[in-house]
């Protein structure tokens, strides 16, 4: 399994094993991913269902991940990434007539968000001396249309 690089402006939370259908949470995720952190929220708490709340939970400890080891503000946090993996289905056998059993099955999944952090950009972007966070392998003048490679 590959290591993931670090990023200095993201931050993420995972959640594993909750229990509800993969179609259910995905429905909620769609809904969300891209958006501000607090319209995210907003949305979340209006949504009408279920898996509203877990992902709530989420979204707010990744938050909270991001203002405590990071140190970000929560306002200029975005919902980058956001994804729904099927985990493992748990298994009950319910007993039937004339000593028969059906099978029952909860799936579970596993939700992990990332939030990024926007304020760099934006900061980045109001500089007027900005060759010195470019790459070294990149030049600010360009003879085209397109950046240069050096």
């Amino acid at each position: 399994m590959r290591k993931k690089k670090k990023s200095l402006t993201e931050v993420s939370a995972l959640g594993q094993y909750i229990p509800m259908s993969v179609h259910k949470a995905r429905r909620v995720i769609d809904q969300i991913r891209g958006r501000s952190y607090k319209e995210t929220l907003m949305i979340l708490e209006l949504m009408p269902y279920r898996a509203c709340y877990p992902i709530f939970k989420l979204i707010y400890s990744a938050a909270a991940n991001a203002k405590h080891n990071k140190g970000f503000e929560k306002e200029d946090l975005i919902v980058w990434k956001a994804e729904v993996n099927k985990g493992t289905t748990r298994k009950k056998l319910k007993p039937r007539a004339r000593g028969r059993s059906y099978l029952i099955k909860k799936p579970t999944c596993h939700i992990s968000v990332v939030l990024k952090d926007i304020s760099y950009y934006e900061a980045y972007e109001t500089l007027d001396n900005r060759e010195k966070y470019l790459p070294s392998n990149f030049r600010l003048k360009s003879s085209g249309e397109i950046w240069d490679k050096k």
